[in-house]
């Protein structure tokens, strides 16, 4: 299990571009299980949309990539490294998720080639579809620690 602290020093998102609160389960460059409490201070409820707060579907999207970040980003070959979100392919979304929602992410990679790739992952509230999609993905540069 990993805590917000650990995602951090893997990912370099933050708040409040970081959808990820912990990692549940991780195998290093294979897949992993995330988690996303979703609050009604998140930024984007203030207009998606007022009166009717609903997470946007390309932040679960985020979110997933996010979790398949983690797992790629701690395998030792890509350790420093970014990823980048490359493609999304039959994305479909099931269920809107509110404010009090607890986001699972499953993330498990079917294609690695190089520093190139393809992952399946599956986002669910309370056991239920809320997404699923093929996530594409390129590893990119070391991070860099300026500003």
């Amino acid at each position: 299990m990993l805590t917000a602290e650990q995602i951090q020093a893997i990912l370099p998102h933050r708040y409040p571009f970081l959808f990820v609160d912990r990692i549940l389960e991780l195998e290093e460059g294979k897949r992993a299980v995330g988690l996303k409490n979703v609050s009604i201070n998140e930024d984007f409820f203030n207009g998606h949309f007022p009166g009717y707060p609903v997470m946007p579907g390309v932040l679960i999207v985020e979110a997933l990539a996010q979790v398949g970040g983690v797992a790629l980003l701690n395998a030792e070959q890509f350790k420093g490294r970014l990823a980048f979100l490359t493609g999304i392919d039959n994305c479909r979304f099931k269920r809107q998720v509110v404010p009090g929602d607890q986001l699972k992410l499953e993330v498990e990679f079917v294609k690695l080639r190089g520093a190139m790739g393809k992952g399946h992952g599956i986002a669910t509230v309370d056991g239920e579809l809320v997404c699923e999609a093929d996530i594409l993905f390129a590893i990119g540069p070391e991070q860099s620690t300026q500003a």
